[in-house]
């Protein structure tokens, strides 16, 4: 019966650390050195939050950097991939469909980075490679009126390199660029 006391103890001990002390110190923590990211990275324009660093927002003007598809529509409340195999007849006619898409929205375009054209495995990546989000500079040019070279410096400018120079692959924040676009473009 003694242990019984005794593992019962324990147990309220543990819970108390583990359920209540723990999440509150490193939620406190995160707060202080983290805030922004903390807080889901959002991004505010006049006040108003208008999305996130994190999650990929569907911009549809032909004035505007395109993200990667979204088998979601965008909507962060179905995160989900297409669940369609590489190898199927209707992942072919998918692709398919979109590279004609991108053809006729960027007549110009002759290489077509993969990552322009497929899902991305959450559904709501905010990033495209430094080459997808340059395939689209001539329609995007040519729709605002702005020089392909000043569109082409703004890419590299949002470019970022490799974490820790080992992890991952350049990218650029679809988001982000957008609304540093949209500081020089009426829509």
């Amino acid at each position: 019966m003694k242990s019984v006391f005794i593992a019962i103890r324990v147990s309220i001990v543990f819970m108390i650390v583990c359920g209540l002390i723990y999440p509150l110190a490193t939620t406190g923590v995160a707060q202080v050195l983290f805030s922004k990211q903390a807080n889901g990275s959002l991004i505010e324009s006049g006040g108003t939050v208008i999305g996130s660093k994190l999650l990929a927002q569907g911009f549809e003007s032909p004035k505007l950097f395109h993200p990667r598809a979204s088998a979601a529509n965008y909507d962060p409340t179905a995160s989900s991939g297409s669940n369609m195999a590489v190898a199927s007849s209707d992942y072919a006619a998918a692709m398919a469909e979109k590279i004609d898409a991108l053809k006729k929205e960027n007549p110009a375009l002759t290489d077509i980075p993969a990552d322009v054209v497929t899902v991305s495995g959450s559904g709501f990546d905010p990033d495209l490679s430094p080459e997808g989000a340059k395939a689209q500079v001539p329609r995007i040019s040519k729709e605002t009126g702005i020089a392909e070279r000043s569109l082409n410096d703004l890419v590299d400018r949002f470019t970022k390199t490799r974490q820790l120079g080992l992890f991952g692959e350049p990218r650029v924040n679809v988001t982000e660029l957008n609304m540093e676009l949209l500081k020089q473009v009426k829509l």
